[in-house]
């Protein structure tokens, strides 16, 4: 009887409210509004009702929703951390011509033949980097080689790695591409010139926007002792249309961060083109998670909260940290987003209040 009386009340309220000329959208919500008030009962109705329907509109601009509740969370979003390549920029590859080398007699032909070792070159490529590597080397001077083994690109490793036959002496070696941070770790200690020398040019590439793939191999004599190969440059431009999403997003209140595995200065360069500030900081001031039971810090936002809460991003970064800063500002009772497009940006999706995949990410 109840009910039967809400309702019959508010629908003599919404006729009364276009008798005097109220527009039919804004009385619609005003009687919507009154019957959830009057029938409590009917709130989880309405709610999912206008959850659907926020839904249905999102699909008309690409976006493609797996939980309703996400929208009302996307609502009260505070902070977005998001990845850099391929998320806030274009992840298509433009290789440069400046090529350094270290060992005598490379050039970028061969050190492209060396990356493209370190990479399934038979096969359709695997990922951006490989796109790049296979999409620029000559493949007559793959011809005399046989991949005996490979190990593929990890989060973790951050590099891959091919065992490769030179058919024609028999030589069995190992090559490898990836980050030059990681790369120079492969090398041996006492080669300091090569590392200062590798720094030094990472340094200057960084400050021009230029990222930079390290390219080694081990000796011919010393099958276990690793060498720098040289640095294949390449540009990725941000998208053109990530500029404005992010000045959209503080418009609302919202902070955006940028949490890559980028070298520091790639990272800031590429901040500074979106006006996303200059306190970008790296993975050293990050806590880890446990080596044995994988639990957080315990006293993760209090020891942790101020760095993460001030810094508008972080550089050379793995998984766990992206991770740990998204849990970190839940801990803060922030409502938390996390964007991004590769495997190694799962946890953090998972983890966040709010996991946006953008169009072309891993599934």
């Amino acid at each position: 009887v109840l009910v039967g009386l809400s309702c019959t009340l508010c629908l003599i309220n919404f006729i009364y409210l276009l008798v005097e000329g109220v527009d039919v959208r804004e009385a619609l919500s005003f009687t919507i509004v009154l019957l959830v008030a009057s029938i409590p009962l009917a709130i989880e109705i309405v709610t999912t009702t206008t959850l659907a329907i926020g839904s249905k509109s999102l699909v008309k601009h690409g976006a493609i929703v797996a939980r309703l509740n996400a929208i009302e969370d996307l609502a009260q979003l505070s902070i977005l951390c998001s990845d850099k390549t391929g998320t806030l920029t274009m992840n298509k590859m433009v290789i440069q011509d400046y090529t350094p080398t270290y060992s005598e007699g490379q050039t970028q032909e061969s050190i492209l033949a060396m990356a493209a070792m370190a990479a399934k070159w038979k096969e359709p490529p695997r990922d951006a980097l490989d796109t790049l590597t296979l999409g620029a080397v000559n493949f007559d001077l793959m011809e005399p080689y046989q991949q005996l083994d490979y190990v593929p690109f990890d989060p973790q490793l951050k590099r891959t790695e091919g065992t490769v036959k030179d058919l024609r002496t028999g030589e069995v070696f190992k090559t490898s591409k990836g980050a030059p941070h990681i790369i120079m770790k492969l090398l041996p200690p006492f080669d300091v010139e090569t590392r200062a020398a590798v720094e030094r040019d990472v340094a200057s590439l960084g400050q021009k926007g230029i990222r930079s793939l390290a390219v080694a191999r081990t000796k011919q004599c010393h099958p276990d002792e690793w060498e720098m190969m040289g640095l294949l440059t390449f540009l990725d431009p941000p998208r053109p249309d990530t500029k404005q999403t992010i000045d959209e997003a503080r418009d609302l209140g919202v902070q955006v961060k940028m949490i890559t595995g980028d070298h520091l200065l790639i990272a800031r360069n590429t901040a500074d083109q979106l006006g996303m500030g200059n306190r970008i900081f790296g993975a050293d001031l990050l806590p880890v998670l446990d080596a044995e039971t994988k639990a957080k810090p315990p006293n993760l936002s209090q020891d942790y909260g101020d760095i993460c809460l001030a810094a508008d991003g972080f550089a050379q970064v793995f998984p766990e940290h992206k991770y740990l800063i998204v849990e970190c500002l839940r801990e803060m009772h922030y409502t938390t987003g996390m964007t991004g497009d590769g495997v190694n940006d799962a946890p953090a999706l998972k983890r966040a209040d709010v996991g946006i995949a953008v169009a072309g990410s891993t599934d």
